[in-house]
């Protein structure tokens, strides 16, 4: 289990919390099947993740309900993995995204970290007006994904 520091944002009548004993799972695993990279995620996994990384929870404090719903998978020393960035419908195109991105790289136990990466399909122009960029340079990106791999190994 990650061993974060919780952490509240503010903005107007908006919170941003990495407070995991207040995250609505329930209202987090709604948000997550509205997106094409998570819409398969249920409970059970969604409850094995959450322990295991720091969670970003966007409430309006009218409402009171969950809005925003973001994850950074982290050592806290010296690597980020931004995932599971999602706003709710009803609250998109008021820059909560944007904001909810900048509490995930103020946080103060993910900063001085040697590389903060994530992956998109489609919001690449969000995340490079944040500061990401695609360039790689001379480094590869490689992934092993279970449904491609040889479970018995190619070693025989």
């Amino acid at each position: 289990m990650l061993t974060d520091t919780p952490v509240e944002f503010r903005r107007d009548e908006y919170v941003v919390h990495t407070d995991r004993a207040r995250l609505d799972l329930d209202a987090a695993l709604a948000l997550l099947e509205t997106t094409h990279w998570a819409a398969v995620v249920d409970r059970a996994t969604l409850e094995r993740a959450v322990p295991n990384s720091v969670c970003f929870a966007l409430t309006d404090e009218h409402e009171s309900r969950l809005i925003g719903f973001a994850r950074a998978v982290s050592d806290l020393a010296t690597y980020a993995y931004l995932t599971d960035v999602v706003i709710a419908e009803s609250h998109r195109n008021r820059g909560l995204g944007a904001w909810l991105l900048d509490c995930m790289l103020a946080h103060p136990q993910l900063q001085g970290l040697r590389r903060v990466a994530l992956l998109t399909r489609d919001a690449i122009g969000f995340y490079t007006r944040a500061g990401f960029s695609a360039e790689l340079g001379d480094r590869h990106y490689l992934e092993r994904r279970p449904d491609t791999a040889d479970p018995a190994g190619a070693a025989s």
